[in-house]
């Protein structure tokens, strides 16, 4: 069964894009647009993996990220943090509210597949 992944932007070509990327690559994808829509998806759908962008309407990538792994039902999905700021201290954060990995727009698609894969081997490990 194909692992499915939400893809989480507000910007429709880098969803279009990164959708088809990850279905070609042998994903289910699902998507949201903004912070609230993607908390409703990911628990409502429960994905194996989140790609979540930082810059969000209505409430941002840190907040979703936080509020998820702080939350016993869906601390173990993966979460790559997309993200246009490439500060030190973005990573920082990113960490800090419990992303799994971080990658820096604009990104080598090949790069982003990468992780998502090796996030995937690990989640099914543990």
């Amino acid at each position: 069964m194909a692992k499915k992944i939400l893809l989480v932007d507000d910007e429709p070509h880098i969803i279009m894009m990164l959708e088809n990327r990850m279905k070609h690559a042998g994903y289910e994808v699902i998507t949201a647009c903004d912070g609230p829509e993607a908390l409703t998806r990911a628990q409502k759908e429960k994905p194996d993996l989140i790609i979540l962008d930082l810059m969000l309407p209505k409430l941002d990538g840190y907040k979703v990220c936080r509020m998820l792994k702080f939350d016993e039902k869906y601390k173990h999905i993966p979460i790559i943090m997309l993200s246009a700021r490439a500060q030190e201290v973005d990573k920082k954060m990113g960490e800090t509210v419990g992303a799994d990995g971080f990658v820096t727009k604009p990104f080598e698609p090949q790069v982003l597949l990468g992780k998502v894969k090796d996030l995937l081997k690990i989640s099914e490990k543990g």
